[in-house]
């Protein structure tokens, strides 16, 4: 599995976070990666959004928080990952 590491800004100092990715899409033209924290068992997952240019070396991105894009993205998700089923912290 693929590990990636992002440098996280928060609170004005620079913090490096890993995730491995559990996979990737592209819908209407804007990548997505399904990441998590551990690399075995029952992580916590995120849906990252890319936000960066074609011509820049560097990702951007961002957590997708917005409930309808989030849904629908998961759902694309779960459709590739038969093992794969999004509960959210509200549930």
């Amino acid at each position: 599995m693929e590990k990636i590491t992002f440098t996280v800004n928060g609170n004005g100092t620079l913090e490096k976070v890993e995730f491995y990715v559990l996979e990737q899409t592209k819908i209407g033209g804007t990548d997505y990666i399904l990441v998590t924290d551990m690399e075995d068992g029952d992580g916590d997952a995120l849906i990252l959004k890319d936000l960066s240019k074609p011509e820049e070396k560097d990702g951007l991105y961002e957590i997708v928080s917005e409930e309808k894009e989030l849904s629908a993205v998961a759902a694309v998700f779960e459709t590739l990952m038969d093992d794969v089923t999004f509960v959210s912290d509200d549930e």
